[in-house]
């Protein structure tokens, strides 16, 4: 188990679960502001009210694209992009199209990416979620090099709806794959200190998590905005 620290400018504090309410979004916000953390990650519902909320802080506003399953259109992901860095996203996490890549149509997927850092226009940053959970080790490392020459900058393992998250194994290999010239976030099943310190110790630069202010020692969370929606699987929030 890894000693490393971890800061809260390393942690997006994330709220997507489906039915997050005003008032959970603006906790978030606060917390957010008050830790310090990188950025709150919220469903673009949101984007607006965190942008205005956070503006004149170094916290950003990070939203998500195609999310959770990466099967929207891509001119849909490229037109969703372009209207959350309207309403004031500093980033963009986008689910690349899963069955493209399984199916081995790597033009499609890197394509889809493409169209997303377009939309973007350097106005956000973008991370591409490639979903490790559904992907086998070659795939997860076509999907890392599809988003390096797609011009994202970021590659990310998990919403955190398909019943798996991020584990040092992945980090490790999608950091590999990569090298220096992305950098890799690490979302799902992230609870602890422990838990964060190893993944970043195994080469993540962003963590994404609901837990992020336990994680930093700054106490317990209130945790009715973080319950899983079924016993069976974790919610999205639950498993950033």
């Amino acid at each position: 188990m890894s000693n490393t620290a971890v800061r809260a400018d390393q942690i997006d504090h994330t709220l997507l679960k489906p039915d997050a309410t005003r008032e959970q979004v603006m906790k978030l916000i606060e917390e957010a502001r008050e830790h310090g953390f990188a950025s709150v990650c919220v469903n673009p519902r949101w984007v607006e009210t965190a942008a205005r909320q956070l503006k004149g802080t170094a916290v950003k506003v990070c939203t998500v694209i195609g999310f959770p399953l990466g099967a929207t259109l891509t001119e849909v992901k490229a037109a969703e992009t372009s209207m959350v860095i309207a309403q004031g996203a500093q980033e963009v996490d986008m689910v690349l199209s899963i069955g493209d890549l399984k199916d081995g149509n790597l033009d499609g997927v890197r394509r889809d990416i493409a169209a997303v850092v377009e939309a973007a226009r350097g106005q956000a940053l973008v991370k591409v979620i490639i979903e490790t959970s559904l992907l086998t080790d070659e795939e997860k490392k076509k999907a890392c090099t599809l988003a390096e020459e797609a011009g994202a900058q970021f590659v990310k393992t998990s919403t955190g709806f398909s019943g798996g998250g991020a584990t040092v194994s992945d980090i490790r290999l999608m950091k590999e794959t990569v090298g220096e010239r992305l950098e890799v976030k690490a979302s799902g099943g992230i609870r602890t200190k422990e838990d964060a310190g190893d993944l970043i110790a195994a080469g993540a630069s962003r963590l994404g998590a609901s837990s992020g202010v336990k994680i930093i020692g700054g106490g317990e969370r209130d945790q009715t905005a973080a319950q899983p929606s079924t016993p069976s699987q974790p919610s999205e929030n639950e498993a950033y």
